[in-house]
């Protein structure tokens, strides 16, 4: 499932706003598709635990969201992120969205596995190989929902006077139609050097499924929820269904 890494999502960091209605109710759909079990791949580094406990606070609202259900004493695993006590932590935005949107859905737990931004094409489709073979995520019997976010975009026609570029509205259409189609080459194939122009941060995340879904050697079919660009930056929200 793919969805945006934007603070739009959450109401309360928008109070009064009533531009991210659209997308957020298309996130949370998608959301409540997945299993009670989540792997979320954003943009970043490192790895977060499912015994964190976010906060939005560097945002300007100390918005809340727990990456997991369970107490902490339940949980087991190494982080390299954050303190694992259960106490609200400043974590990269991709988890934070995660979690709040597990909140959401009342899914049981999400573990986040983050891709450097500037990773290559070839580095992103090793990392998303990586996950489909990691144990937990492979095993038959506990079923696992893959997370993907990411934004397209931060340059469209309704981006502030100057940001606005004129290939923007073509690279998320692309995007779009490849998140739509499951179009694992589409994916795989988006520059870089592009998407830096565009300031898209999700061409890295979006690469990772690709690598991942070639390698579970499944059939994919896609489902585009929402596109568009309601602050000057798309927005995309589809799930993927293997076969």
């Amino acid at each position: 499932m793919v969805v945006p890494s934007a603070p739009l999502l959450v109401p309360r960091l928008v109070p009064g706003s009533r531009l991210g209605d659209e997308v957020r109710a298309a996130a949370v759909t998608a959301a409540a598709r997945l299993p009670e079990r989540w792997i979320a791949v954003g943009a970043g580094e490192g790895r977060v635990e499912a015994d964190r406990v976010g906060t939005f606070r560097a945002l300007g609202v100390d918005v809340v969201a727990a990456l997991s259900a369970w107490e902490p004493s339940e949980l087991s695993g190494p982080s390299d992120t954050g303190s694992g006590e259960g106490k609200p932590e400043d974590l990269p935005l991709p988890v934070l969205i995660a979690a709040w949107l597990r909140e959401q859905v009342g899914a049981r737990s999400v573990r986040a596995r983050l891709v450097a931004a500037d990773a290559a094409p070839g580095a992103c489709a090793a990392f998303g190989a990586e996950l489909a073979a990691d144990a937990e995520v492979a095993d038959p019997t506990t079923e696992y929902g893959l997370l993907v976010l990411g934004d397209g975009s931060a340059r469209r026609d309704t981006a502030p006077r100057g940001d606005a570029h004129e290939g923007a509205e073509p690279f998320d259409t692309a995007v779009a139609a490849a998140l739509a189609e499951a179009d694992l080459a589409a994916l795989a194939d988006l520059d870089p050097a592009v998407a830096v122009d565009q300031r898209a941060e999700g061409r890295a995340p979006w690469q990772a499924l690709a690598g991942f879904a070639l390698a579970t050697g499944r059939s994919w079919r896609g489902e585009l929820l929402y596109s568009g660009a309601p602050r000057g930056v798309g927005y995309h929200v589809a799930i993927w269904s293997g076969s």
